[in-house]
């Protein structure tokens, strides 16, 4: 192959923000799905991601589950090299770290940004493989793009833009308020050489008459010399996965439920970490679905949800010290229905032993008691997607838990089919004798509609057989309503310019 013949990287727009949770991911997801539908072949990218809401790839590895709703979106198949670097908080200050997909250890904040032109030069490495084989790649940025005590070591933002020459589209976010300052700040912190990389301005999240804010667009464009790229507003005829915790930070709790309709609870774990499969409760119509970080009185909830955790010895430690562990135990006794996701499983349990100290200093703690199980912690990491029939109705999953659970009473929840494409035929999970407690490792277990009614119908809860589509169906609808919403609301013809290069 001559020189002539060779193709060129593909394109690169990045997604940047003016803080977390303004909408950088769902925008991303937009714009990938949008892309896809041009023909092109499209790849999201994130260099760091930091989040407790991963993912697994068909080969098994880990990734930010943002990135996963990405690929999906874009329609190709997740891979690694979407979010290189995975870091998942373990405490205050610091994190386990996922390289490419495998977990490379625990770091302190200090320690990691040590370590930080490792990190770069191996994403810098998958966004040229990704570039290599697609013809665009549309990039998310971390938190804030002008963080300046940061920004000599940030890897996600202005740098990684930088090294990819690509065009950045500046999200901003209404509903918080501060728009104004929101913009003019960011790109007042940034050096002029990224400044200049802004192409634009979206806002985000706009509640009313759009056209009222027209003056609100020209004050911007005037004052910054940027132009304003549209106004998305805020919708909620579709649904796309929640990419941080940020989301749940301030739990509303009981004052959040209408008191019309049966409602359940899921506990906001210090360390919870992935709260996306509670997302398919949220959206049924026959319930009501709150977060609880204090222990309240419960005898109004028909079941409550004990999420996945990151750290699970500490998120136990939690639960006894705040007298959670009482209000559950208590609830549990009464008749109330409780689940365990992953962490929750393991804490359901009667022990979890700590022998080489995964989760801190070796040791053993006692659990909940309301399972017959005990875990017991050790490497490696278990990373699957997973088939699997729950009471004979066929869902698809992902496993990602350190340690093993054995069952030595109750019975198995689920039956395993396949793990990672390979045919497993074992068990996974435990009820407890009464009916009234169930604990799985299975993430994704609501995402099947029928397995939700059925579940529901155990709990007492009346519903009839829902219609509506689930799992990946209902998720590619929702993407295809996303990409509509972005090229309703935003400027198309400039944003297509930079991914041809002529912006």
């Amino acid at each position: 192959m001559n020189k002539a013949d060779k193709k060129k990287p593909a394109r690169c727009i990045a997604v940047f923000g003016t803080g977390s949770d303004v909408g950088k991911s769902v925008v991303t997801t937009g714009l990938c799905r949008h892309f896809a539908e041009q023909g092109l072949k499209v790849a999201p990218y994130k260099a760091q991601n930091m989040s407790n809401n991963s993912g697994v790839t068909p080969e098994g590895l880990e990734m930010g589950r943002a990135q996963i709703i990405q690929a999906e979106a874009a329609g190709v198949v997740p891979s690694v090299l979407m979010n290189p670097v995975l870091l998942k908080p373990t405490g205050e200050t610091g994190s386990q770290v996922v390289l490419m997909g495998k977990v490379d250890g625990d770091e302190s904040a200090a320690a990691y940004h040590k370590k930080k032109e490792r990190y770069f030069n191996i994403a810098a490495e998958a966004l040229d493989r990704l570039r290599a084989e697609n013809d665009l790649v549309i990039m998310e940025g971390a938190g804030s793009c002008a963080e300046v005590n940061l920004m000599a070591g940030d890897i996600v933002n202005f740098r990684m833009a930088d090294y990819a020459d690509a065009d950045v589209i500046l999200v901003a976010d209404i509903h918080r308020g501060g728009v104004f300052g929101q913009v003019v700040g960011t790109l007042a912190c940034l050096p002029d050489h990224y400044a200049e990389r802004v192409k634009g301005v979206v806002i985000n999240r706009f509640r009313g008459d759009i056209s009222l804010f027209q003056d609100g667009c020209d004050w911007i464009e005037d004052k910054c010399g940027k132009p304003v790229l549209g106004v998305l507003p805020w919708y909620r005829d579709f649904h796309i996965g929640s990419e941080d915790s940020v989301v749940i930070e301030q739990p509303q709790g009981r004052s959040s439920l209408t008191g019309t309709k049966p409602a359940g609870a899921v506990i906001r774990l210090p360390f919870i970490s992935n709260f996306t499969d509670f997302e398919p409760l949220m959206q049924r119509d026959e319930i009501e679905l709150c977060y609880l970080d204090r222990p309240c009185d419960l005898s109004e909830f028909a079941f409550l949800i004990i999420p996945g955790s990151k750290n699970t010895r500490k998120d136990l430690a939690w639960l006894k010290e705040t007298g959670w562990d009482a209000r559950i135990k208590d609830f549990s006794r009464k008749g109330g229905h409780v689940a365990g996701i992953c962490g929750g499983y393991q804490i359901l349990g009667e022990k979890i032993e700590d022998p080489q100290g995964v989760e801190g200093a070796a040791g053993t703690e006692d659990g909940l008691g309301l399972l017959p199980v005990a875990t017991v912690m050790k490497a490696p990491k278990t990373t699957t997607l997973s088939r699997f029939t729950y009471k004979g109705i066929e869902g698809s999953g992902y496993e990602i838990h350190m340690g093993t659970t054995s069952r030595h009473g109750g019975e198995s929840l689920v039956e395993v089919l396949e793990r990672n494409s390979l045919p497993a035929g074992d068990n996974d999970g435990c009820r407890a004798p009464s009916g009234t407690v169930m604990g799985t490792y299975m993430h994704g277990i609501f995402d099947t509609p029928a397995i939700v009614d059925s579940w529901l119908a155990e709990i007492g809860i009346a519903v009839a057989p829902s219609k509506t589509a689930g799992g990946l169906d209902a998720r590619l609808e929702a993407y295809g309503r996303l990409a509509e919403h972005t090229r309703t609301h935003l400027a198309m013809d400039p944003i297509n310019a930079m991914a041809k290069g002529e912006a």
